[in-house]
């Protein structure tokens, strides 16, 4: 069934952004909103935000919120590059008591997995794919034969003694000044970690980074194949929508 644009955020460690989104066609309409995510990332703060934001993007109907936790049932249970006051915080309701609409509340590389899956760069594939988003840290979805494990956060995964979003993470090419070669060979690392666990057929990568993909995209390696994603930054807002049209977290794609 067609609905109308659903507004939907995306929390992450350095912005947070808001648009409308055509579920249904995968496709942000108008302008995104996109604002620095305040110092220390307390609830209270963020959710002003939020409030502010949904104002300058008025609609009608469910939202949706991608954010960087363990989501379940509405409440965040992790707050790797957030405030901790965040950790068993019913964050769903604490939006929907702020701007009085239904809220879909899951993990934001979820958010961008569901996207890829159903309209994206995964859509129609079997197998494992992992989707991963390269940003403030690394974050991980992964599906298998279209249906969704959520929570994974595969970014704090243990890489040769330090976490793999604390080695191959968007933000610690740029805090580095990585070159792409560099930073790329930090990349594959993490995904040659990732295929002796799990053996995906297919990596989605996603994130701000991957419009600089022709730079760094052929120097990635793995025996699974590799490929970008589709609806690249905005993929989390996408799903996050897909979300809140489907009346929550959608376990699988369609």
């Amino acid at each position: 069934m067609e609905t109308g644009p659903i507004l939907a955020f995306d929390v992450g460690g350095s912005f947070v952004k808001a648009g409308l989104v055509d579920a249904d066609a995968g496709r942000v309409t108008g302008e995104v909103l996109r604002w620095p995510t305040p110092p220390g990332a307390a609830p209270e703060a963020v959710m002003d935000l939020l409030a502010r934001m949904a104002a300058e993007r008025p609609s009608d109907g469910p939202v949706g919120l991608a954010f960087p936790s363990v989501a379940k049932r509405g409440v965040a249970w992790t707050a790797a590059n957030i405030d901790r006051q965040w950790i068993g915080t019913n964050a769903q309701a604490l939006l929907e008591t702020r701007i009085r609409r239904p809220v879909a509340f899951l993990n934001d590389a979820d958010a961008a997995g569901i996207a890829e899956m159903t309209l994206g760069a995964g859509r129609g594939r079997d197998g494992t794919v992992m989707v991963l988003t390269l940003g403030t840290g690394i974050g991980s979805a992964i599906f298998v034969d279209g249906r969704l494990l959520p929570n994974t956060e595969l970014g704090h995964l243990e890489v040769r003694g330090m976490e793999a979003e604390h080695r191959a993470s968007a933000k610690v090419r740029a805090d580095r000044g990585l070159g792409w070669q560099e930073w790329a060979e930090a990349v594959n690392e993490v995904l040659a970690a990732y295929h002796a666990l799990l053996w995906p057929d297919l990596f989605v990568i996603g994130g701000g980074v991957t419009e600089n993909w022709r730079h760094f995209g052929p120097l990635l390696q793995s025996r699974a194949e590799i490929v970008p994603a589709r609806f690249g930054n905005d993929a989390g807002l996408i799903g996050a929508a897909m979300a809140a049209a489907a009346g929550g977290v959608a376990k699988s794609a369609s």
